[in-house]
């Protein structure tokens, strides 16, 4: 059983005013924000790293007088060497790190690494990669993701195609958060809800919109309608 989590990406946002623009997609009610981690070398793009991380911390804090709001930061490294990173990643205050299978030689070790530094560990696939290779790793993880586009640049278009991952994936474990992310809004939503993605990331279909809130409104209801007709929302 899972929910839906709807987290724009900040890939998308004002780079001059990030930290706004995050209170902004939570006070819109988005669960997570998703950052986006490049270092020029996985991919050829080159975005933020964990400095940036810190300073989005101090001006997005994990909890407010309620209690309440955990302001989720769900950094997705598209990097080299993804092991280099998970302590600088947590010190700065990141929540879930998203590392690429084809980044790594070990992935099990890595996830026991990102685990002992307090973070939650999901695991990302290139649309090349075979969805088999996450079989293994699918217990260990708090969450897979499958690339609807090919990562390192913002405002691709959707690949449809991908979806059979996402189903085989859904099929296989009914429990995990299953990730999408590349090309995802209103247009698109349908296709991946049906195929059983229960976390959406959203860059451009967001920040562009002219009623940001009303689109996160829409891929929510979109995701939680599909995860009931299938027996999987966890409410």
């Amino acid at each position: 059983m899972v929910k839906p989590v709807i987290a724009p990406s900040i890939l998308s946002a004002d780079f001059s005013n990030l930290g706004c623009e995050c209170h902004k997609m939570f006070k819109l009610r988005a669960d997570w924000v998703h950052i986006d981690v490049m270092d020029g070398h996985f991919v050829p793009n080159l975005t933020m790293g964990p400095p940036i991380i810190s300073s989005l911390r101090k001006a997005v804090p994990r909890g407010q007088k309620d209690g309440q709001t955990t302001h989720f930061f769900d950094c997705h490294m598209m990097v080299a060497n993804p092991e280099q990173w998970v302590p600088e990643v947590a010190k700065a205050g990141g929540d879930q790190y998203t590392f690429h299978y084809e980044a790594t030689k070990d992935p099990v070790k890595l996830v026991k690494l990102i685990k002992s530094h307090g973070l939650k560990a999901a695991c990302a696939i290139k649309p090349g990669t075979s969805v088999e290779v996450l079989y293994p790793l699918a217990d260990k993880l708090d969450m897979a993701l499958v690339m609807t586009v090919e990562p390192g640049f913002g405002g691709q278009k959707f690949m449809a195609d991908m979806m059979p991952k996402v189903e085989a994936l859904r099929a296989k474990f009914p429990n995990l958060d299953i990730q999408v992310d590349g090309g995802l809004g209103k247009e698109t939503i349908g296709v991946a809800a049906d195929a059983g993605a229960n976390v959406i990331v959203a860059g451009s279909s967001v920040f562009g919109a002219e009623d940001p809130g009303e689109v996160i409104q829409f891929l929510r209801d979109t995701v939680q309608d599909s995860l009931k007709k299938k027996g999987l929302l966890d409410e």
